[in-house]
């Protein structure tokens, strides 16, 4: 049986509004992500993530109830809707951030895809032996979800390749820049004034695909230039995409070389004081997950930890 306030359950967003990759109906996101807040300030105690991971792995207990609240990527309403509303209701949370979405030198490659595909003029294309048809909305849906799953196996530089092989293909309307949607340095440096700034690597790689060198640089160099360029510590890692498959033996290794306290995935799940430091469990939400459903997350899932059923 664990005692009450030994367990953290760790939440994660990305963007408020609707993309590209992400479609919405206008202010549905803030005005779903303000009930969603004010649901976990009703029925849990919101903590700093890193003081937090650091006091479950010391053996030091935390409130009952905790949740940590954490965004990645860099998204600008980030900046602009999350942090306003965070302040409003006094609650902490971490964005994790990617410094070359930041300094505009990574394409935000699953956002620039489903621009390619939402505004594509080809009435279907051919890629690599599968046909996907673009004749209504519908199928276009399917294909930029289909496209992106295969992507994902790809390295960054291959997945660069093959975004542009699609984008000749698809002959897109529309041309996507990460301006669209993504901060920059200025921006970044506005939002570390009232959140705690995580790492989210370089440029966003899937670092299981990746070499060990290129890990090992990739991870060092992104919290080197988030301490540099922001001020800040930047002592947790979130692993981009974070499934199972998405980081190896090499990658923890390579998150503690660069000075990581800790790196969350996600896996969902509870943490404790028995969890590995660089495989921290995170339950990824959205703006349109209901209250209802959020509220029961939370008391059902952190109750049983406190009875250990």
């Amino acid at each position: 049986m664990q005692a009450p306030g030994s367990r953290l359950l760790v939440l994660g967003w990305h963007n408020v509004e609707g993309t590209w990759c992400f479609p919405a109906r206008p202010e549905a996101g803030l005005r779903g992500l303000a009930r969603q807040l004010r649901i976990l300030r009703s029925v849990a105690n919101v903590v700093p993530l890193a003081a937090a991971l650091t006091d479950l792995a010391a053996g030091r207990p935390l409130p009952p109830r905790a949740v940590a609240i954490t965004f990645d990527d860099g998204y600008r309403d980030n900046l602009t809707l999350a942090a306003p509303l965070l302040r409003e209701l006094e609650l902490p949370a971490t964005c994790f951030l990617v410094p070359g979405f930041l300094g505009r030198t990574t394409r935000a490659w699953w956002e620039e895809l489903a621009s390619a595909v939402a505004t594509a003029r080809a009435p279907k294309i051919t890629w690599k032996g599968r046909t996907y048809r673009l004749g209504t909305p519908t199928e276009r849906a399917a294909a930029a979800r289909a496209l992106s799953d295969r992507l994902k196996g790809y390295d960054r530089a291959a997945r660069e390749t093959a975004v542009d092989e699609l984008t000749g293909l698809l002959d897109p309307a529309h041309g996507y820049s990460v301006d669209e949607h993504f901060m920059d340095w200025d921006e970044a440096r506005r939002l570390s004034e009232h959140l705690e700034i995580g790492s989210h690597s370089s440029h966003h790689a899937i670092l299981s695909r990746e070499s060990v060198e290129q890990q090992v640089a990739d991870l060092a160099s992104a919290r080197t230039q988030l301490q540099e360029r922001l001020a800040v510590d930047a002592p947790v890692l979130a692993y981009p995409n974070g499934t199972a498959a998405d980081y190896t033996a090499n990658t923890v290794s390579a998150a503690g070389r660069a000075g990581y306290s800790h790196a969350v995935t996600t896996r969902r799940g509870l943490n404790g004081a028995s969890t590995p430091r660089y495989e921290v469990r995170r339950t990824v939400m959205s703006p349109d997950r209901g209250v209802a459903d959020l509220r029961k997350l939370v008391r059902d899932t952190l109750a049983h930890a406190v009875t250990g059923k």
